[in-house]
């Protein structure tokens, strides 16, 4: 197992590129080959691209790559910078003579977040998303790092988490990446005790355990004005080693959108861009397809919950911005 992260699922590479005045960044998910994918979209205010290509009746049957970007719509342009990483090496969707990456991506909202959006006519992030394809790599950062760069929840600051797991019963692995930029809250209250708690892994995310009772604020609306409806939004990619059609893509993708829910209070709102792809390499057959498709559906949820509260966990605080909330390591203090 390399880290704890989804590149324990083998033939994923991951890379990130950010640009600290900005505020924002970008997350590239790299197949050494190409994997079969599907999506669920449940926030209210998404912002993604190529989604309708992942749709089982659609024609093309794999992706080359996962994007995962700031900027809100204007960081859709970071596809078209992986896609020209991948086009250099040859990659893509063979039409003819020609060549086609197939990218899909979603976007998460920090235009508020205080770093300077003024970029002039064109937006960064076609550049640096060809930085993050051209960076990815098997072991990878967490934290305030690409997409999760200028990421926040209701209290702390958000950002990149990732987990990976053996899937009890089965041959098959699963692993989950996500950038949190949540609505909600990812502690219960504002404590330091994460609401992903029960799944915790050793002390992946400071090994606090679940509260023994809920404070009374515990379900208390977050503290911050609602904004605009898609200005927060988690983004999720659970990924498994397992041979899956493109129809049980999506239905992994709806299973581990259950983690949103173990680990984000309140989450799927309106004012949430949610977003969970599942991509499946192909290289470990399933003997039962429904019932060992609900198996991996179980631990992706449980390993995508242990991946937001490693994101928050790991995020730290960026200089100059007064307007996001704080680590949490500043507010409690690291275990381990």
């Amino acid at each position: 197992m390399i880290h704890n992260r989804i590149t324990s699922i083998a033939g994923l590479r991951v890379g990130h590129a950010e640009d600290r005045s900005l505020g924002s960044g970008v997350t590239a998910l790299i197949f050494d080959a190409p994997v079969v994918a599907g999506v669920d979209v449940r926030g209210g205010g998404p912002g993604t691209r190529e989604t309708d290509l992942l749709d089982p009746e659609r024609t093309v049957e794999r992706i080359d790559a996962l994007v995962l970007s700031g900027g809100s719509a204007f960081g859709l342009d970071a596809a078209a910078g992986v896609m020209a990483a991948l086009a250099e090496a040859g990659r893509g969707f063979a039409v003819g003579t020609a060549r086609v990456p197939i990218v899909p991506a979603a976007v998460l909202f920090d235009l508020l977040n205080g770093g300077d959006k003024d970029w002039g006519r064109f937006p960064p992030y076609r550049d640096l998303g060809y930085a993050a394809a051209q960076s990815a790599a098997v072991d990878f950062a967490l934290g305030s790092v690409g997409a999760g760069t200028g990421a926040a929840t209701a209290n702390l600051k958000g950002g990149i988490g990732s987990a990976f797991a053996e899937v009890p019963g089965l041959p098959a692995r699963v692993g989950a990446l996500a950038a949190v930029n949540a609505f909600g809250r990812v502690t219960v209250g504002d404590g330091a005790q994460f609401w992903a708690a029960p799944y915790e892994v050793g002390d992946e995310f400071g090994g606090l355990g679940f509260p023994r009772t809920l404070p009374p604020e515990a379900f208390d609306w977050p503290r911050k004005d609602a904004g605009p409806a898609g200005a927060s939004t988690t983004l999720a990619v659970v990924a498994t080693d397992a041979i899956l059609t493109k129809a049980q893509a999506r239905r992994l993708a709806v299973m581990a959108q259950d983690g949103l829910a173990r680990a984000i209070h309140p989450v799927h709102t309106p004012l949430d861009g949610d977003v969970v792809f599942a991509v499946a390499t192909g290289r470990v057959p399933l003997a039962d397809p429904v019932g060992d498709l609900a198996r991996l559906g179980d631990a992706a949820a449980r390993t995508l919950a242990r991946a937001i509260a490693t994101g928050v966990h790991r995020a730290t605080s960026l200089p100059g911005f007064e307007r996001m909330p704080s680590a949490w390591a500043e507010c409690f203090g690291r275990i381990g």
